[in-house]
């Protein structure tokens, strides 16, 4: 006889996080915010040409379903009643952009990846009609004018994909980040779906007033984008609308935020000057500045943080964008094939535990904060007969950390207050190895909560305490508090210096590398920009992976 269902202690919480690499959903005990089931579900990228990067919004969504309904089952099997998950909360990879048709459902062309370097172009010539000494998109927006953001990407996809043409002018087209996507397919699709978003992914778009809180028609109109495509902006903690399939049908969604800025609800950084930084696939460290917007001035970028309610005020914060940090070591993995898991990068950086001299600038991108430097490309530097892959693993983890340091540098200087530790989270802060380099090349503490998954939490912080749920509270003595690892730093400062100027020379020799040329057009002509060294470096990097991968030593 099966045992009877049990509910866990306290009203429970599911949160899907759809991140670049992977989706997964989890859900949590309301009251203790401890983590009861989860389950993850790997996703492909795409690259149809250089520079390109795309993901299917079909496997994203369905990716999202099988996740559901196998922690469901993993409820199941736990006895706990899944009737139990009173909301759900959404946190999604920001800037990816979706354009579909609201009368079938259907993509219209795939989702145009957040590390998308095709519009570097487009960037150029819109950055040609901005007035010299009116940065008008960056004093609305808080960002610079990049390919990083959705505005250009849409932008392209109208100028260069007929389907998108035809729908627009048709009136079936509908646009949104991943977030948009998701809770519209949802909450019914074609029949119903809400077609909104929140505040802090709308401030991700370069289409919104961080300052009123509204799209901006003259950005719009700068992008030449319909303000008819746009969602409907809600705050970040309130009920958008109710699940309409599956497992939890009738469950309302009621939380949605960007990952970065869930991941600094669910570190609990409420308190102006609080600061985390998110190991994922970039890298994203951001500040808390309060209700008030701080307007960097060493390349940071200004975003909405939260809005945890529909009468509740927005909070902002300063943030500094690394685009490549996991995703290195996937490169590692999947492109030189020097590792056969993400696992194996910790085992090879520890049988060695430095990097001989050799440093890696893994600006695949381009660089993002604090340099906005297009033209960069990775670069692999001081190798010597004698560097070997334990090597290049360990510079790999030692980039991610000095690019941190950057960033953080940068945040010290516009906040005027330096920061006296890093509270950290995403899943590569499960790498000791790692996280007590950070601690070295930082030269101060870096603090890890045992329960490394705060983006889902703050999904379903913001989810479980909206109006009408009310199963979770904010309120700072209900806050559970999180168990924390700490590592301290291990060298001497001048050793930190030492090491993190070598790292802003190879930075320096990153730039340039690539002229103005047309991603568009995949003209193989672009290599005709390179100089000499790109090539001898590469040719090293690849009989490097060759080398290893066959087993040569």
């Amino acid at each position: 006889m099966a045992a009877p269902k049990t509910a866990a202690v306290g009203p429970l919480v599911g949160a899907v996080v759809q991140g670049t690499n992977s989706t997964r959903f989890l859900v949590f005990n309301s009251k203790t915010a401890e983590l009861l089931s989860h389950h993850k579900v790997e996703l492909t990228q795409e690259f149809p040409k250089e520079g390109w990067v795309e993901q299917d919004p079909k496997e994203i969504l369905q990716s999202v379903y099988e996740c559901i309904a196998r922690t469901c089952e993993k409820l199941d099997e736990l006895n706990i009643d899944i009737s139990n998950i009173k909301a759900v909360g959404v946190s999604n990879q920001r800037e990816t952009t979706v354009i579909w048709d609201k009368l079938t459902g259907e993509p219209l062309y795939n989702a145009v990846v957040w590390l998308d370097l095709r519009t570097q172009t487009t960037v150029e010539d819109l950055s040609k009609k901005i007035p010299g000494n009116s940065n008008f998109v960056k004093s609305k927006t808080g960002l610079p004018l990049s390919t990083y953001f959705s505005a250009v990407k849409l932008r392209w996809m109208l100028d260069n994909v007929r389907n998108v043409q035809k729908a627009v002018e048709e009136g079936r087209a509908l646009f949104g980040t991943i977030d948009s996507w998701l809770i519209w397919s949802l909450t019914g699709g074609v029949n119903g779906g809400v077609h909104c978003t929140d505040v802090t992914n709308a401030s991700r778009t370069m289409l919104f007033n961080i300052h009123s809180l509204e799209w901006d028609k003259e950005l719009c109109d700068f992008f030449e984008i319909p303000m008819d495509l746009l969602p409907n902006v809600f705050s970040s903690s309130e009920i958008y609308g109710l699940i309409k399939t599956g497992a939890l049908e009738g469950v309302p969604i009621s939380g949605c935020l960007g990952d970065q800025c869930a991941a600094l609800v669910g570190q609990m950084c409420f308190q102006e000057g609080q600061a985390k930084n998110t190991y994922g696939t970039g890298c994203f460290l951001l500040c808390n500045t309060g209700r008030k917007c701080v307007f960097s001035e060493h390349g940071l970028l200004t975003t909405v943080a939260y809005k945890l309610g529909r009468e509740k005020p927005a909070y902002h914060a300063l943030e500094g964008s690394v685009a490549i940090a996991g995703a290195v070591i996937r490169w590692l993995r999947d492109n030189l094939g020097i590792i056969e898991t993400s696992g194996d990068i910790e085992r090879l950086a520890k049988e060695v535990g430095t990097s001989y001299g050799c440093y890696f600038v893994p600006a695949f991108s381009g660089l993002y904060a604090p340099y906005w430097e297009p033209s960069a490309r990775g670069i692999l530097c001081g190798l010597t007969q004698f560097t070997n892959k334990c090597h290049i693993a360990f510079a790999a983890l030692e980039a991610v950390c000095f690019q941190t340091r950057e960033i953080l540098e940068a945040m010290n200087r516009d906040c005027g207050i330096p920061l006296r530790h890093l509270q950290v989270d995403g899943g590569m802060t499960n790498n000791k190895v790692l996280m007590q380099l950070q601690a070295d090349i930082l030269h101060i503490p870096v603090i890890k909560p045992f329960m490394p998954e705060t983006t889902a939490l703050g999904a379903a912080m913001a989810a479980g305490a909206a109006e009408g749920v009310s199963v979770w509270s904010l309120e700072p003595q209900a806050l559970s508090v999180l168990r924390m690892e700490r590592f301290e730093p291990q060298i001497q400062a001048t050793e930190s210096e030492i090491r993190y100027a070598t790292w802003k020379k190879a930075v320096m020799k990153s730039m340039g590398w690539v002229t103005r040329q047309s991603p568009e057009s995949g003209d193989p002509s672009i290599f005709s920009s390179l100089p000499l060294g790109f090539f001898i470096v590469s040719s090293m990097v690849m009989l490097i992976g060759a080398r290893y991968i066959s087993g040569v030593p």
